[in-house]
């Protein structure tokens, strides 16, 4: 059977919902990416948000913009599986596009926090997988942060001290991921993803399947 959904002799996969958290600079977005590149039938899922399109952003690629309005009547409507206040600006996962990602045996990768994560959770329990991954130590959070270059010594030591926080929440996820070496943690991951994919209750027609191999045999 293969990563994307389609089995053999009539054993489809129902897709998973792949989260992936970590405090800023741990390697989440690396891993992520890694992710991507490298496993078919993973697909990234699209936010939509309240805040302004930038220079280069694509709508319905980058993120579903929208308005306020609009936004606070796809939660009333239940179009969202999770949501939240982000600097001023809201963002939310719609559920159409995700449950026919899933339906069709295709994974989606989310790049949630553990609030996030936990919406999900209640509203699409067994569809969800969920990963956290931590920093070797202190000093080599630290080092990453100040290593890309793209944030003041202010803003760090905001992310160090929202770092705490976030990492109080592990044992919200089902795995725990060091990333202590990019490579060696990207194999963990995508070992984890390989196996919740062959999970027998997400193998639509298995039942059947083996039933079909155990008649042949009595024959």
């Amino acid at each position: 059977m293969t990563t994307g959904g389609h089995g053999t002799d009539g054993v489809e996969r129902r897709g998973l919902m792949f989260v992936l958290s970590s405090p800023s600079g741990a390697g989440k977005t690396t891993l992520s990416r890694m992710l991507i590149a490298e496993t078919p039938g993973l697909q990234m899922s699209i936010s939509a948000t309240t805040r302004p399109m930038r220079p280069g952003e694509v709508d319905g690629k980058d993120y579903f913009f929208v308005d306020q309005k609009r936004f606070e009547l796809m939660v009333e409507n239940g179009e969202l599986l999770e949501w939240a206040h982000v600097f001023g600006n809201r963002y939310g996962t719609p559920r159409g596009p995700v449950e026919a990602a899933l339906a069709s045996g295709r994974d989606v990768l989310f790049d949630i926090d553990w609030q996030g994560t936990q919406q999900l959770r209640d509203r699409s329990g067994k569809d969800v997988v969920s990963v956290f991954i931590l920093p070797p130590s202190v000093a080599a959070l630290e080092q990453r942060l100040h290593t890309r270059a793209q944030d003041s010594d202010e803003v760090i030591r905001g992310r160090m001290k929202k770092a705490g926080d976030e990492m109080s929440h592990f044992d919200a996820y089902d795995y725990i991921v060091v990333n202590d070496n990019i490579g060696i943690a990207f194999e963990a991951v995508r070992s984890i993803l390989r196996a919740e994919q062959l999970k027998r209750e997400r193998q639509v027609g298995l039942e059947g399947f083996v039933r079909g191999l155990r008649n042949q045999l009595e024959k």
